[in-house]
């Protein structure tokens, strides 16, 4: 099969937005941490380690961190669809729902959500899922 032209892609655009979705997760994340703990702890070199007690800021942290632990798949599986000429149908469709859920996970896991935000993190890995199957068969 032919690679396709990465501009002719959807996934083009699902990997530049993805990009903007992981810098507001560090931004908010850091925007958070510097509301408790002030600029002096942002602009300083962190070496005791300070971490933020409040719960929205510990709830952005842990959710950026769930964010950049699936990050690397979505970046790697969507290359290699790319790659591999593979744009649309499952693929596209896996990495669609995987970046959609990324966006609805989000302000649940803010809001202390329980289970429905379980539910749309299993929905983003059905979505790697879907991207692995295009990818390898």
């Amino acid at each position: 099969m032919e690679p396709v032209s990465a501009s002719a892609s959807p996934l083009v655009l699902l990997l530049a937005w993805s990009v903007v979705l992981l810098v507001a997760h560090v931004l908010l994340q850091g925007m958070l941490a510097t509301k408790e703990l002030g600029t002096e702890w942002n602009a300083g070199p962190r070496d005791s380690n300070q971490q933020p007690a409040g719960k929205f800021a510990g709830r952005a942290a842990r959710a950026s961190s769930n964010f950049r632990e699936t990050y690397p798949a979505f970046v790697a599986l969507a290359a290699g669809l790319l790659f591999s000429g593979e744009t649309s149908g499952l693929g596209l469709t896996g990495a669609v729902i995987w970046f959609v859920g990324r966006i609805i996970y989000y302000p649940l896991y803010l809001a202390g959500i329980p289970y429905i935000r379980s539910l749309v993190w299993l929905g983003t890995m059905a979505g790697l899922g879907l991207m692995f199957l295009a990818l390898v068969f």
